[in-house]
């Protein structure tokens, strides 16, 4: 109970703390007219300017007979009104540690005993108070000039979907750029990175237009639950990686190619500080050393693999297929379509390890811009497929295990393993971003888990993928023609 006691407390004084934070940041901010001044006019005016286009819009679907795009399109421009002025957020959060630092403003504020949990929070709540009471208010002027001009008020559901992907956008680009600022050494690169932030968001908005056009409400649900998770991620990532020494001790960001490659090649090829290098037999025990610290990414894709094959199974039977193309669902009809491979077994093996290679490679490449959730995508899709299409075969009449068995099983067993050796070890690089380890710094932990990521590729994944592709080639035909009589 003590315990429990001194941890609420503890939480409770950085809550104060970063509040204080938060009212110095914002006074300050409101003390500048040349940010309060364009941002009041521009959330007044863009709204207005919104309204305006809206009433031409139903003027013209009125004339044209198509009231109900228009209507679907005034939703549209509530979310336009809505993200505007947070992209101002941007300007307030580029400023809040690199700003200061160029400033020489910053050095007071970090020698003070404030934690680096306490100023981070604090920060980053000073850059998004101001944008989301200006993002309010724009939505608000909006809606009224609607009420008054057009009578149209928007159903409950559609507010509370707007208001929430206003405020978790808002979030989401302000821990973005809140972790782009502690990052970089002047304000002109954070500037220049900050397009990394507003591009995917502005993609975000024309996609979410898809969605009201359509009037995919319940799509924007799950839109919004991902963005939450997404929020979540950025700002575990920014407390994480957020460290005051290191940020005081920023010199200009300079590519060190040969000290990157060093990280690497240290890593991977297993050498020590002394400059030798391991056996192959000791690199390769080494190699499988780094396995167990796989269990938490393999346990998390096997739970995902499991989970989406249940998801098609139960799609395949809401959506089952065309009745001529159950009818191809046999295994007279697989049988025959393997006849017609006889002539390609000997290019087979290299074809399938090929296609494997790929596959990890888009992962790994895709993985690394969405902190690993692509790459988990692209594992799961061709279980996904499996299942989808052993369960048509199950509504065709025919039995989905013994597809399974003659089809996927015997080369399965070894291919298995290596994609989800490769796929959690891709996940785990991918992570280092959001949680580098302790004891290295972003850049070490991102280049050590790449080396990891490569290392067991090159010793494990590989070798099983070659296998795996002759037993696929080789073995499997054979276990189908058993297994179907032939």
């Amino acid at each position: 109970m003590a315990i429990t006691s001194r941890s609420f407390s503890q939480s409770r004084n950085d809550v104060y703390m970063a509040l204080v934070i938060t009212r110095r940041e914002i006074r300050d901010s409101f003390r500048d007219w040349r940010i309060i001044a364009p941002t009041l006019a521009l959330t007044v005016f863009f709204p207005a300017l919104m309204n305006f286009t809206a009433q031409r819009l139903l003027g013209f679907a009125e004339t044209y007979g198509a009231e109900l795009i228009a209507n679907q399109l005034i939703p549209f421009l509530l979310l336009v009104v809505g993200f505007f002025p947070m992209s101002f957020s941007l300007i307030i959060a580029l400023e809040t540690f690199v700003g200061e630092r160029e400033r020489k403003s910053l050095e007071p504020l970090l020698a003070t005993p404030l934690t680096d949990t306490q100023l981070y929070i604090g920060k980053m709540l000073a850059a998004l108070v101001p944008p989301l009471l200006a993002s309010y208010l724009g939505m608000t002027v909006y809606l009224v000039g609607l009420y008054f001009t057009a009578n149209w008020v928007p159903g409950t559901q559609l507010f509370i979907q707007t208001i929430s992907l206003t405020t978790i956008q808002g979030v989401i680009m302000v821990a973005g750029a809140v972790i782009v600022s502690s990052q970089t050494t002047t304000v002109r690169a954070s500037n220049l990175l900050a397009s990394f932030i507003i591009v995917p968001m502005a993609l975000l908005i024309q996609g979410e237009a898809a969605a009201l056009f359509w009037g995919n409400y319940a799509g924007l649900w799950w839109l919004i639950f991902g963005l939450l998770i997404t929020a979540a991620v950025l700002i575990r990532m920014g407390l994480n990686i957020f460290n005051r020494e290191q940020l005081m001790g920023q010199e200009i960001d300079n590519i060190r190619l040969r000290w990157m490659w060093g990280q690497f090649w240290s890593r991977f090829s297993g050498r020590s500080e002394d400059g030798s290098y391991p056996r192959p037999a000791s690199w390769f025990k080494q190699t499988v050393a780094i396995l167990p610290a796989l269990r938490l990414p393999i346990a998390g894709l096997l739970i995902a693999m499991v989970a989406t094959v249940v998801l098609v199974s139960y799609m395949a039977r809401i959506y089952p297929l065309p009745p001529d193309m159950q009818a191809e669902l046999t295994g007279d009809n697989l049988l025959a379509n393997l006849s017609e491979l006889e002539g390609l077994v000997s290019v087979l093996p290299g074809f399938i390890i090929v296609q494997n290679v790929r596959a990890i490679f888009l992962q790994a490449l895709l993985g690394v811009f969405t902190f690993g959730v692509l790459g988990v995508l692209i594992f799961v899709l061709p279980w996904g497929m499996i299942g989808f299409i052993a369960a048509q075969f199950a509504i065709a009449g025919e039995n989905p295990l013994a597809f399974v068995l003659a089809t996927v099983v015997p080369h399965a067993v070894i291919e298995l393993p290596a994609l989800l050796i490769a796929g959690a070890a891709a996940w785990r690089w991918h992570a280092t971003v959001i949680s580098p380890p302790p004891d290295r710094t972003l850049g070490e932990g991102f280049l050590w888990a790449f080396a990891d990521f490569s290392r067991l590729g090159v010793g494990l994944v590989l070798p099983l993928l070659v296998a795996a592709a002759f037993i696929e080639a080789y073995v499997t035909p054979l276990v189908l023609a058993q297994v179907y009589g032939s």
